[in-house]
């Protein structure tokens, strides 16, 4: 494989939309999430009235790549040999001796070396995107309530979880209005969301016109989908994107069978009739990569058109993306926003700022003090070790499949297509695929442990 990554070699650029295309304000997104799961428990489940007010420093327990292991409420974070580098009892952070004690040093239970293992299980949950984490603050303090007030030891609280997602993220929930999250997003989309900056709307119309094809897949359902695209692209941003697939059930829609996953067309933000395969360029719902690429080679007239896909999610986008398809794959990684002073990068205009009632939230994509680097941590027991650094398993999927990985579609936008990245490869640095640099706490990678 090349050294090197070139949009220019690519003939399809493809993009995910939230958090990728379109960059939340997360200091209003992150207690909006939170909120319309902890109203729906207390008020529909019963839950403590304690989990609606939320301390301004429990923010700092979010951090992405923890695990959540739905029988005994342990957060856990992994090291890239599955070994358990820090957990905690719900928020509580377990102590040393107590880590020993539970995980020893050992492989996890749930572990498979092959680093592709599944994200999603009936018995644990990963963490790994914006949406999520503040569920992880809420599922955590659900553990807290439970052990405190029943002195439970184990937990079936899941179940309520989902039907919190089912209530205020069901396909119908935008259209009738319900829920929490849609009709707060609705009524004051600037408070939620960044509109897309002039260089990448530029950069974006430089793709098409240097004959990209130019696709859009979420895993939105369409009318949300159509909001968060007028707010951050114009009116007219169905002329960017040749093909818009919505409700695009991810990571199903890469690792799904055409049969188990069929096109369908939309009428009114209504899926009408499955298709038997997909014929030409348009807005379509769910769907499957197969019958995707098939277009893409009728619409290129090239046996393998070179697909490259942006998305956030390593479970939802990167993973399934380049595993199952083969597409060269463009991480999202806020992490790297301002990780070389140690603060959020300011970009928000300041008429957005203050909005939020109460002490602000943590940004969820700075450094968690609880949890320390997303990228590295110490094995434990070996804090005072020089060679006590191990990469987080987290990391390590970044390196594995990702081309490279960004802090956000602006930082490239500026950069003529022709622009050759430094790919992730095993024949570069552990670091080389992060651009425009690696995180301050990589540089000295050479320190760390590789197993």
């Amino acid at each position: 494989m090349a050294q090197h990554f070139s949009l220019a070699a690519c003939d399809v650029v493809g993009f995910d939309l939230d958090h990728t295309l379109c960059r939340y304000n997360l200091h209003e997104s992150a207690p909006l999430i939170y909120n319309s799961f902890a109203q729906f428990l207390v008020k529909e489940k019963g839950y403590d009235k304690e989990l609606l007010t939320v301390p301004p420093e429990d923010w700092d327990f979010c951090c992405k790549g923890l695990a959540l292991d739905l029988e005994d409420g342990n957060f856990i974070k992994l090291g890239d040999n599955g070994t358990v580098l820090r957990a905690s009892h719900g928020t509580k952070l377990m102590a040393p001796e107590a880590l020993a004690e539970e995980y020893g040093g050992k492989e996890w239970k749930h572990f498979m070396s092959d680093t592709g293992m599944a994200c999603r299980s009936g018995k644990y949950y990963f963490y790994d995107n914006y949406f999520d984490l503040p569920g992880a603050l809420l599922c955590a303090r659900v553990v807290d309530s439970l052990t405190k007030n029943n002195g439970q030891k184990t937990f079936d609280f899941w179940k309520d979880i989902v039907a919190g997602i089912q209530h205020n993220y069901k396909m119908s929930a935008f259209k009738e209005n319900c829920g929490i999250y849609f009709p707060e997003v609705k009524s004051d989309p600037g408070r939620y969301l960044h509109s897309c900056p002039e260089s990448v709307k530029k950069w974006l119309r430089q793709l098409k016109n240097a004959g990209k094809i130019l696709l859009l897949i979420t895993s939105s359902h369409s009318d949300y989908c159509r909001l968060l695209c007028e707010y951050i692209l114009g009116n007219d941003f169905e002329d960017i994107f040749d093909i818009v697939i919505t409700n695009a059930l991810k990571p199903g829609f890469f690792s799904h069978l055409p049969s188990q996953r069929p096109f369908r067309t939309l009428e009114n933000d209504e899926e009408q009739e499955a298709l038997p395969s997909l014929d030409k360029p348009g807005w379509y719902s769910q769907g499957n990569a197969v019958h995707l690429y098939e277009l893409l080679k009728k619409m290129t007239g090239k046996p393998e058109p070179k697909v490259v896909y942006f998305g956030d999610s390593m479970h939802s986008d990167i993973f399934p993306a380049r595993h199952y398809s083969n597409w060269e794959t463009v991480l999202i990684l806020e992490e790297l926003r301002g990780d070389r002073d140690g603060k959020p990068e300011e970009s928000e205009p300041l008429e957005k700022k203050g909005k939020y009632e109460g002490p602000k939230a943590k940004p969820l994509n700075i450094l968690s003090k609880k949890w320390g680097s997303f990228f590295i941590d110490s094995i434990p027991g070996l804090e005072n070790a020089e060679d006590s650094l191990v990469y987080t398993w987290s990391c390590k999927r970044i390196s594995t499949y990702s081309t490279i990985a960004i802090p956000s579609i602006e930082a490239i936008a500026e950069l003529p297509l022709d622009y050759k990245f430094m790919r992730f490869s095993s024949k570069n640095s552990k670091t080389a695929g992060y651009y425009p640099n690696p995180p301050l706490i990589l540089s000295n990678d050479e320190t760390l442990k590789t197993k």
